[in-house]
């Protein structure tokens, strides 16, 4: 009996889940999780989908590859204990429905650069060089549809600053 109730419970919430991705895939907000299943190739660390992402910047175009953070679960670990990424790598977290953000450097080794994306797909402010460990929230200055995460200091580095449109 507790399995059959145990195992009800795991198919409705997995339900849930399958529905919530559905929902996203098919949102004209065109979000990083929307891009993942084409993309077809996975982090060799994390196993989350990685996508083209480009910043168009006054310094012209950066290319990067970014991890999809797109699950709650996902969003939650981010790039805890990660030792190095990659000068073009990164991680995207998709916000859908657009919302404020806060993030903190919990658990997270490297410097980093978070970078939030406005509903027009331009960056609205960026916390540069956040330090490792740190619990103070990094907070956007408004509604945001992503969250990205660089290289602490690759913003700077590249000339990528708010007002710059972002692409996934």
């Amino acid at each position: 009996m507790r399995f059959s109730a145990l195992a009800t419970v795991l198919a409705v919430t997995l339900a849930a889940c399958s529905s919530g991705k559905s929902e996203g895939a098919q949102s004209a907000q065109g979000n990083a999780a929307a891009s993942a299943p084409a993309a077809g190739t996975r982090h060799p660390t994390s196993g989350l989908a990685v996508v083209p992402l480009t910043v168009t910047s006054a310094k012209g175009k950066h290319a990067f590859k970014v991890e999809v953070a797109g699950t709650a679960e996902e969003q939650a670990r981010g790039l805890m204990f990660r030792t190095a990424m990659g000068a073009d790598e990164g991680m995207i977290f998709p916000m859908n429905p657009p919302r404020m953000a806060s993030f903190w450097m919990r658990n997270t080794v490297i410097p980093l650069d978070l970078i939030f994306v406005g509903q027009e797909r331009k960056i609205l402010n960026i916390a540069a060089q956040a330090v490792p460990y740190d619990e103070t929230p990094l907070i956007s200055n408004g509604r945001v549809i992503a969250v990205l995460e660089l290289n602490g200091g690759r913003a700077a580095q590249l000339g990528i600053a708010p007002g710059d449109k972002v692409e996934w």
